[in-house]
């Protein structure tokens, strides 16, 4: 009991002393995203867009328990005490987590507690009519095509598997091989490498669907570097095919993002020739010791100089704001490697912040979720402090304002009551919400 008050207690005080800087909304959500959510009720009966596991689990728990049971993908906080705008955020199981979701039958609706103190009124992500359907090969659109951000963002994980598993220089914080078969066993249906032709044929049922809402969508999956096992196709040669494919057949339908390891200038022209609007390379922390420790595959098969300049060569190729790398927030502070003080961890981060941000490149970031099955996972790490995650996206605003960039496009709306990103709260800590949504 007196944990869930301290707790309140600090979240009260971060809302109270930053509130006029970073909105309250985007406060709770970096709170929940950190620490995950459980749920009372086992929700088998409810219409809404189930957690498709398209890529990594994004839970802390992730046993038979939690796959085998039915939980939202998403889910939109309102109203309550703090008088929430809408505020959407990806679904992390953590049976432990001091947030959870009830149903309350008195008034019909499902709520946000945390411990018994209510927080918000909870909405599901909705079930779109395309999720039901499937390809002539018999898969589901929710597993070769699912849409997330509450229905804004085409998620195309076409490998949905690392090779850096296999010699084990995984980056520490990832769960993707092992979520892979996590999802397998479960589901037999749930492939690693999808085909073109599912890919194409799932998104013609989206495009025709008339409860699509798609504005863009995400090419992914993990890093290619052995060319044998995928018949002597490099990365960028996988790739390229998807997104040719599906720009010969949607061309200008969906902003396109591509994430893939760092490229060289000659590879990057490549996707951008095939059809690549926005380029995505995610290069996780900015610390140099920390970056070798925590993604040995990437500091051995290219190196973490070596990534950075590829970052910054790319702005040449796909223009400026077009390069959105990605950091993994709050890994800055994992046992036993981090930083054990929560101001030199965002100074550590702020420094990567601002160099690509000189450059003309918009990095973002998503919440850290430690599952159980990463490396990071196994040595026991929880989350980083709520205080890490606000002075952060105090830090990212003050900077994207400092050299006047603008909002990134490919992640919808943006600004409290308005953003749709789910898996961190830097889109929804604009201050104002503009009336174009990108």
């Amino acid at each position: 009991m007196n944990d869930i008050k301290n707790h309140l207690s600090e979240l009260n005080f971060f809302i109270e002393k930053y509130g006029t800087s970073i909105n309250k909304e985007a406060i709770i959500k970096e709170d929940i995203l950190r620490l995950g959510i459980s749920f009372e009720d086992i929700l088998s009966k409810e219409n809404f867009s189930s957690k498709s596991y398209f890529i990594f689990s994004f839970n802390v728990d992730n046993d038979g328990d939690v796959i085998n049971k039915k939980f939202p993908e998403e889910i939109a906080l309102e109203n309550g005490p703090y008088n929430l705008r809408r505020t959407v955020l990806s679904v992390r199981i953590n049976k432990s987590s001091p947030y959870k979701v009830k149903f309350d039958s008195e008034s019909g609706a499902h709520k946000l507690f945390l411990g018994e103190n209510f927080i918000a009124g909870v909405s599901f992500s909705p079930e779109k009519s395309y999720m039901l359907k499937k390809t002539e090969s018999g898969k589901s659109v929710r597993d070769v095509a699912p849409t997330i951000e509450w229905g804004y963002l085409i998620y195309l994980a076409v490998f949905r598997m690392c090779q850096y598993f296999d010699n084990n220089t995984e980056c520490l914080f990832c769960d993707m091989n092992s979520n892979y078969l996590i999802q397998k066993k479960a589901n037999k249906n749930y492939s690693a490498v999808k085909s073109v032709a599912d890919i194409i044929e799932s998104l013609k049922i989206i495009e025709s669907s008339e409860d699509s809402e798609a504005g863009a969508y995400t090419l992914t999956g993990g890093s290619i570097i052995d060319d044998i096992k995928f018949k002597g196709d490099t990365e960028v040669d996988f790739y390229v095919r998807f997104i040719e494919a599906i720009e010969e057949n949607f061309q200008g339908k969906w902003i396109s993002k591509v994430v893939v390891q760092a490229h060289t200038a000659k590879n990057l022209k490549r996707l951008k020739d095939a059809g690549a609007y926005i380029y995505h390379t995610n290069f996780e922390v900015w610390d140099k010791n920390l970056f070798e420790k925590i993604c040995p595959g990437k500091s051995k098969f290219i190196g973490r100089d070596e990534w950075i300049k590829r970052i910054v060569d790319a702005v040449a190729v796909f223009g400026e704001y077009k390069v959105i790398p990605n950091f993994v927030a709050g890994i800055e502070l994992c046992k036993p490697y981090g930083f054990s003080d929560v101001n030199a961890a965002v100074c550590s981060t702020a420094e990567g912040l601002e160099f690509f941000m000189s450059k003309g490149v918009i990095p973002r970031y998503t919440t850290w979720c430690p599952e159980k099955t990463s490396g990071l996972g196994k040595l026991g790490n929880s989350s980083a402090p709520l205080e890490y995650y606000v002075k952060l996206l105090l830090k990212w605003h003050e900077l994207h304002y400092k050299y006047n960039l603008p909002i990134p496009e490919g992640y919808g709306a943006a600004g409290a009551g308005r953003a749709e990103f789910s898996v961190s709260a830097f889109m929804d800590a604009f201050k104002v919400a503009t009336s174009q949504n990108l």
